[in-house]
Formats: structure tokens, C-alpha cells, sequence
């Protein structure tokens, strides 16, 4: 059957997609549990999703691609050293300790708090893969699955599952002969800012991996739902590929998606890449065209396009931006695929992000339909019109 429209010309099975999405979120929770970047956990789960599809796709894919889980969040520990560092250089010059290295502990503690700058930016902001070959390497996997186009293939949509700068002005105030009582300053904010840095030593707690029921397993099982929907429909786009993208390693720096992107970039087929993260706040649902830093804007073409779809959807969603990090989008449109996002999370941010209360129990049948509603207009829409300034 063509189908080029709107999914509301055929039978609605939209809350038995919900169910299906809930249910497997919760299976994937009790069966095989948290699944922590690149360890076994988190290859028995895309091994699951792999199985499960087989009987709904033309194709299921399992892509390996080498990854050093820990790199993306060891960023954290290494900026805590090198400003620890820093501020014991800079007090050392400011209590002449030895007068004769004064130059040398002031060059030390800039090249320092510079580098963890350097560090920030680089996997924090931009998203680079930049402290990697320091960690050990281990393998895993993304899962795409793919409903083929009726005849050729002209185009392909895939639904995819996120006080150092006042130290830099310290050290480099130091260089000068400032006034006694501003060396004083000097002393008591560089001691005050230990504290933070300290602080953040124990910022993540690498021996509690949490549940991730909404964030992130929600976007990949509507993801998939997507294309259930299509094959429990007879839906098959005469021209347009749609493929469901399970992307290992979103919470260690985007991995996942970034291994695809070069994968597939250049694969000469039109593509939009639509990310989907975390659906579970209704009120906070909108269209992602950036991240939360401005460094990676997404496309235009495609997140209007997804804007448009959540109007067909009866939502007519604002943009937003993620508050805290990137989605998957961010890694595809870097690589060269046109991207944006879905998401519905609370921007405080929401008691469950990243915390132990992301249970299963925690979701939300509304935004999970809401939110699978938007990406079956998306499909259809794409395939009627594909991408464009205005809808």
C-alpha cells in the first residue's frame, strides 16, 4: 500500500504502539537492567532490540564500532586535577614559596587552567572525541533497522534515539606587581575556588549505572514504533526508506551516533536524521534545532519539518533547545546528516535526569503517544514533501 498523507487515513493503532514502546521499556529494565556505555549490558540490549525486529524489517543491522566509555565523562576528573594544580602553582607564586620559580609557578598555573579549558570545550561543548586514546578501547554496536522503500529509493528517514574561567583571570592577574591588598584578593578567591573544583570530584558516581527508562529508552523503542506501526498498517513509502536507529553510547559523548554518521554520510541518499530522546513531560515537549551551548545548530529544514508534523499532530510544538548537553542530533548533523530533535523533558532539570529515579515506573503514557504521534506525521510528511524551507 502507498501512503503519503497522514496517518490518520489509516486504522489507528497509535495506543497499541504506546503500549508496546511502555512494555518493552519496562522488559529491557527488569531483564537486563542498567547498561552502562560499552559493557556487556548494553550489547545484550541491542542484541534485543535486534531480535525483536527481525520480524517487522527488511533489514536489521548490528554495526560494531570501537569506543572508550568513560572518555567522554572523564573530562570531569581531568579538569579537577589540572585546576587543583593550577590553584597550588598560583598560591605558591603568591606566597613566594621560592622566589626564584615565581615565573615559572605563574606560566604553570595559566597552561594549567588553559588546558582544562581546552578540555571543556573540546567534549563538553563541541562534542570531539578528545581525551579517547587515553582510556582503554572495548567494542559495541548500533542496531539499524530499516523498512525498505516500494520501488527505488529516493530518499531515507531515520528516527534515532544530549568556576575555571575565574581561575584564568586569577593566574593571569598574577603575573603583574599589583597592589598588596589585590594580592591578598588574590590569595582568599583562589582558596575559595578550591571548594568548587573539590566539589566536582564527585560529580558523577561511576559505580551506580541508573535504570534510563525515559532517558533514553523511551525514544528507542518509539523509534522502532514507528516502523511496527508501518508494517501493522501495510504501510510501505513508495520512494522513502524509513529506518529506526538504536545508537549505543548516547551518554558517553554521543558515540554512537557519531560512529553512524561517518558510516553513513556519505551513503548518496537524501537523508534526514530525526532524533528522539527523552519523552516523558508533556508540558516541556518541543522541536530541538541546538544545543544547550549554540556550538551545533541543527538543520532548519529538518526541524521545521518536524514542527510542521507536531501541527498535523494536533501539537503545534515551540522550538526549544536541550538544556544541558546534546541529543544524537547534535553528533549527525556534525557528521554531515541533516538532524534535528524530539524531546519532552523538564528543563529544571527533571528529579529523574540521570538519577536512579528513572524507572519504568516513572513514564508517562500521554507523552509517550504524544510524542509517537508527531514522529509517524513526521514520516508521512517526509515522504509527501521531503525537506523544505516552508511547510
Amino acid at each position: 500500500m502507498k501512503a503519503s498523507e497522514s496517518n490518520s487515513n489509516y486504522p489507528s493503532r497509535l495506543r497499541e504502539m504506546t503500549n508496546y514502546t511502555v512494555r518493552e521499556v519496562k522488559r529491557v529494565c527488569k531483564d537486563i537492567g542498567p547498561r552502562e556505555s560499552g559493557e556487556e549490558s548494553e550489547r545484550k540490549a541491542q542484541a534485543y532490540v535486534a531480535e525483536s525486529m527481525k520480524s517487522v524489517c527488511d533489514s536489521v543491522e548490528v554495526e560494531e564500532f570501537d569506543v572508550h566509555p568513560k572518555a567522554f565523562m572523564s573530562w570531569v576528573v581531568i579538569d579537577v586535577v589540572l585546576m587543583l594544580l593550577s590553584i597550588i602553582c598560583l598560591l605558591l607564586k603568591q606566597f613566594n614559596v621560592a622566589e626564584g620559580l615565581n615565573t615559572v609557578f605563574n606560566i604553570a598555573a595559566v597552561a594549567l587552567t588553559a588546558l582544562a579549558v581546552l578540555v571543556l570545550t573540546a567534549e563538553f561543548l563541541l562534542y570531539k572525541q578528545f581525551v579517547d586514546p587515553l582510556l582503554p578501547k572495548r567494542k559495541t554496536c548500533n542496531v539499524v533497522c530499516t523498512r525498505n522503500a516500494a520501488s527505488e529509493t529516493k530518499r531515507r528517514i531515520i528516527f534515532a534515539i544530549g568556576s575555571i574561567v575565574l581561575n584564568l583571570i586569577l593566574d593571569i592577574a598574577a603575573f603583574f606587581n599589583l597592589p598588596e591588598v589585590v594580592n591578598i584578593i588574590i590569595i582568599a578567591l583562589a582558596c575559595i575556588t578550591v571548594i568548587p573544583v573539590f566539589m566536582c570530584a564527585f560529580f558523577i558516581n561511576w559505580k551506580l549505572v541508573v535504570p534510563g527508562a525515559n532517558d533514553n529508552l523511551t525514544g528507542v523503542f518509539a523509534s522502532m514504533a514507528v516502523i511496527r506501526y508501518m508494517q501493522a498498517n501495510d504501510i510501505r513509502f513508495e520512494n522513502t526508506e524509513v529506518v529506526a536507529l538504536s545508537t549505543a553510547c548516547e551518554e558517553s559523548g554521543l558515540r554512537g551516533a557519531k560512529a553512524f554518521a561517518k558510516k553513513h554520510a556519505d551513503d548518496k541518499i537524501p537523508t534526514v536524521f530525526i532524533a528522539v530522546d527523552t519523552l516523558r513531560d508533556y508540558d516541556y515537549m518541543g522541536v530541538y534545532n541546538k544545543d544547550m551551548s549554540g556550538t551545533v545548530k541543527l538543520d532548519s529544514q529538518a526541524a521545521a519539518m518536524l514542527k510542521k508534523a507536531s501541527k498535523n499532530a494536533g501539537l503545534n510544538l515551540d522550538y526549544a533547545k536541550v538544556f544541558f548537553g546534546a541529543s544524537d542530533a547534535a553528533a549527525a548533523q556534525q557528521g554531515g546528516i541533516k538532524a534535528a530533535a524530539l524531546c519532552a523533558m523538564d528543563p529544571a532539570p527533571a528529579k529523574y535526569y540521570h538519577t536512579r529515579e528513572d524507572t519504568p515506573d516513572n513514564l508517562d503514557l500521554k507523552t509517550v503517544e504524544a510524542g509517537l504521534n508527531v514522529l509517524l506525521e513526521t514520516a508521512f510528511l517526509y515522504d509527501e514533501q521531503g525537506l523544505k524551507d516552508n511547510y
